[in-house]
């Protein structure tokens, strides 16, 4: 049959100089010709290789793959597969390879036998599996290292906050007892001693949330997103409440995530716009969001939008790094921290946060996160996807 081949003087002299192993075979499996290079590759002589059924010099454990193999190249229109396979060579060992499969037709386009050609990757294999040693040592490595630094940093700031309490403490303590013996400029050192030592527990605790952003395990279970936001609101009203600040939240806001962390994302954002509106007459913060179909699926996009002082969309990107402050103490700035811890549990669910703003109008900070098949959606208080309903209002 293979007598046939069109093209067969071409073909034959092309195996015959290839450095690459190369066998035709009829319908029936059987080698009827084998290059030098899969004889050299192989270790079998060329008058052994042919009239032999393919199958023989294939590893046991892949034949019944090889045969599914060789019954989709018949079901194939492309006539080509390829895939690796492992071959049992003249000396026991094994030769891994990549193998491409070809099925020859003649002019009718009848089909008239197999041409595979076999390359051994097994030094290519060798160096793969040496690369991924040394990448999970090195991982390895990496993850002790971590822990490790992360042990230290938790014993530092658990070693401070002892100290700092004395600070607070004792500072407190003297105002008092020496309040009417304290000249103006003692009352102003003391106040400066206080005030450091409460932006260093503050720090300390912005640290520690920080690493349990990062390290926490994810529990992940239905959670409504409007009740948290609420939540934080009022705490941040009880922990300020000499200020009035209205506060609209729109209803029905539910994702499927780790209720402690994406409280703890909606405190830090909450808690920037409500530093940020400081200065304003008349304050205000909406928390409202929808479903919008992306190139990644659905995603619910949750929008804390303040009516504050704002800032340069040039120095953006700096928002989610630690300690990148935007804004001075007489801002309100803080520690830097906020968005760097809801930007990682943002991340952590495979979501993202991102923000605009415009100096003295306000700023928008947009959190995105997939909504999973089996969580909750806007469709928990009745709304489309795409939809926004009404939000209530709230004044704290």
């Amino acid at each position: 049959m293979l007598s046939r081949l069109p093209g067969d003087d071409a073909l034959r002299l092309v195996m015959a100089a290839s450095g690459i192993g190369m066998a035709l075979a009829d319908l029936d499996g059987r080698m009827q010709e084998v290059n030098p290079a899969l004889c050299r590759m192989l270790g079998y002589d060329e008058s052994w290789l042919v009239g032999r059924p393919y199958l023989e010099i294939v590893h046991p454990d892949e034949v019944e793959v090889c045969i599914e193999f060789v019954r989709e190249l018949m079901r194939r229109p492309d006539d080509m597969l390829d895939q690796r396979r492992r071959y049992v060579c003249g000396d026991g060992s094994v030769l891994h390879a990549h193998i491409n499969v070809a099925l020859l037709r003649d002019h009718d386009g009848q089909p008239l036998g197999l041409l595979a050609q076999i390359r051994d990757i097994g030094d290519e294999l060798a160096r793969e599996a040496s690369l991924r040693a040394r990448v999970e040592h090195h991982g390895a490595e990496l993850e002790v290292s971590h822990r490790q630094l992360q042990l230290f940093a938790d014993a530092v700031t658990h070693d401070l906050r002892a100290p700092l309490r004395a600070i607070e403490s004792f500072s407190e303590r003297l105002a008092r007892n020496l309040e009417d013996r304290l000249d103006d400029a003692s009352r102003d050192h003391l106040e400066r001693i206080r005030s450091a030592a409460t932006r260093m527990s503050d720090l300390l605790s912005a640290l520690g949330r920080l690493s349990q952003a990062t390290r926490a395990e994810l529990r992940i279970r239905p959670v409504d997103l409007s009740l948290l936001a609420d939540w934080a609101c009022a705490e941040r009203q009880d922990a300020d409440p000499a200020r009035t600040v209205q506060v609209r939240i729109q209803p029905g806001l539910g994702i499927e995530g780790d209720e402690r962390l994406l409280k703890m994302m909606l405190d830090e954002v909450i808690n920037n716009a409500w530093k940020f509106t400081r200065d304003r007459s008349r304050p205000l913060i909406e928390i409202e969001g929808g479903i919008v179909d992306t190139d990644e699926g659905p995603r619910l996009q949750l929008r804390v939008r303040d009516n504050g002082c704002g800032f340069d969309m040039r120095y953006a990107h700096k928002l989610y790094e630690p300690f990148q402050r935007l804004h001075g103490p007489d801002q309100g700035g803080g520690h830097g921290l906020g968005l760097a811890i809801a930007h990682r549990i943002a991340r952590r669910h495979g979501g993202r946060v991102r923000a605009e703003s415009t100096p003295e109008v306000g700023s928008t900070i947009t959190i995105e996160l997939p909504v999973r098949a089996a969580g909750v959606s806007m469709a928990s208080s009745g709304g489309a996807p795409g939809t926004t309903e009404p939000a209530h209002g709230e004044t704290y």
